[in-house]
């Protein structure tokens, strides 16, 4: 079994395909770095990250396939699922001896690179649901987030277009940068110490010295008016945590008094 072990960005996974056909090889296993080999592993080659090299497969996948279809493969990616790798690998090789192979979700490796888009893309849609935002004195918005895949990137064009007349702050707590919006245009922001910032990456909360004067206010309103339209009798646990899962309620409003 040959298995290439690459440092697992996309510039490294683009250039173990360049290397591949230069070296007429077919790896089984396309790895990360500080994966656990496979127990039978007749040979490992190292790929070193090359830019000019991912550049040119990028730029062959661009002929090759529809927007649709390279939209697939950079949303696959934000997954930041290892088990992404080796099915993301042998299907941009299966591009290049194949053509398009976008449809044929008979094919293994298309089916995982599609499903796991299909999760990013969902997760970016809960995305925009859930975020709360509060509001600072100096009229900033603030939503702090922490999703399960890096969909940051996918979601600034909805909050800009929706938001376009007010300055906005979305901040992956997990992955520890967010993208700043100034009315104008949306930058990518980190802190160099979190611990200084005016709100708790734990809750998402907004330090009360810096927090609107009304927004308080609004925040209670908010989760008095979703208290009320609650009907007990038809209260659905199961159904509510299949819509709005645990994992987002630390960020929501409505379920931290």
């Amino acid at each position: 079994m040959t298995v290439y072990v690459f440092d697992g960005t996309m510039d490294g996974l683009l250039t173990a395909v360049f290397d591949a056909f230069y070296l007429k090889e077919q790896p089984e296993q396309l790895l990360a770095e500080g994966d656990a080999l496979p127990l039978f592993c007749d040979h490992t080659y190292h790929v070193t990250t090359d830019e000019e090299k991912a550049r040119r497969v990028w730029t062959g996948l661009e002929i090759k396939l529809t927007r649709e279809a390279l939209k697939l493969i950079s949303v696959s990616w934000l997954s930041e699922l290892r088990e992404l790798n080796t099915p993301l690998f042998h299907y941009i090789c299966k591009v290049f001896k194949l053509g398009d192979i976008s449809r044929n979700f008979a094919d293994a490796d298309v089916l995982d690179v599609t499903n796991i888009a299909r999760r990013v893309l969902h997760e970016q849609l809960r995305m925009k649901q859930f975020i709360r935002f509060q509001k600072a004195k100096d009229g900033t918005y603030l939503g702090v987030v922490s999703p399960d895949h890096n969909v940051l990137p996918i979601i600034t064009d909805h909050f800009q277009d929706r938001f376009n007349d007010q300055p906005w702050l979305i901040y992956d707590a997990k992955r520890h940068y967010g993208y700043y919006y100034d009315g104008k245009i949306v930058i990518r922001v980190t802190f160099e110490d979190e611990a200084a910032v005016p709100f708790d990456l734990r809750n998402g909360k907004m330090d009360a010295d810096v927090l609107s004067d009304n927004d308080q206010l609004f925040q209670d309103l908010w989760r008095t008016y979703f208290k009320a339209i609650c009907i007990k009798e038809r209260i659905n646990p199961r159904k509510q945590l299949q819509d709005m899962p645990r994992r987002y309620w630390k960020y929501m409003t409505e379920k931290n008094g």
